[in-house]
């Protein structure tokens, strides 16, 4: 793997599980030493991840994680609501049924509360079986671009018991109804989840900035002053 990707993975997978928060400055002596690579696959990683809109550039040397405000998962709901039912239709008529069929199955059997990580493993699967299925190369592309800010996003919802057990009820639905062959009911039942999603997630901001909920969801309690790299 060249060091700018290792660089690049190693940087997304702390933006997104919220080891790096919202505002988390990524100076690049620090970055470089952190992560054992240099100067120049640094700055390759750290312009993929302003590609994908994780961070910005605060100066010419530093770089910034992005932050997420309400709008912000407004507007990704608006974008992951049209790409997702088209998807879940899409695959009700080109996926395959059998596939779909044990996926239901598997989220009848899932605990959320128990085991989020496997639950979220699911998903990632799910996730999978939906883009083999649709069979559309600029779909799928737009819809892997929305997951890559999903999954920062759905962090917000990891301490919510309740809502991860009827997010397990909710792809069930989708699932059956995709293996059923009845793009209607996919489409709707999708639009339904990622409806009580948005709600959940939002009501879950209330009173609160979204840069405390994503320390709370990471420490499981108060939330820590951000950590942050000197410049």
């Amino acid at each position: 793997m060249r060091a700018s990707d290792r660089a690049y993975r190693a940087l997304l997978e702390e933006i997104q599980s919220g080891a790096l928060a919202p505002g988390a400055v990524l100076g690049e002596v620090d970055q470089s030493t952190r992560l054992g690579v240099s100067r120049t696959p640094l700055r390759e990683a750290l312009g993929r991840l302003a590609a994908d809109g994780l961070v910005v550039q605060a100066s010419p040397r530093v770089t910034v994680v992005s932050d997420v405000d309400t709008g912000d998962i407004r507007e990704l709901f608006e974008v992951r609501r049209a790409l997702e039912e088209t998807a879940a239709r899409l695959a009700a008529v080109r996926g395959s049924h059998a596939e779909f069929a044990a996926l239901a199955g598997e989220f009848a059997q899932a605990d959320a509360e128990a085991d989020p990580d496997a639950y979220y493993a699911l998903i990632a699967r799910f996730d999978r079986a939906l883009d083999d299925g649709v069979a559309n190369d600029y779909l799928t592309a737009a819809l892997r671009n929305v997951r890559t800010h999903l999954v920062r996003v759905r962090r917000l919802a990891r301490d919510n018991p309740q809502r991860l057990a009827a997010s397990v009820a909710e792809h069930r639905v989708i699932a059956a109804a995709i293996a059923g062959g009845d793009a209607d009911l996919a489409a709707h039942a999708t639009h339904v989840h990622l409806h009580n999603a948005l709600v959940s997630i939002l009501g879950s901001l209330e009173g609160m900035d979204v840069s405390t909920r994503f320390a709370r969801s990471t420490t499981g309690g108060e939330a820590p002053e951000p950590e942050r790299t000197t410049p």
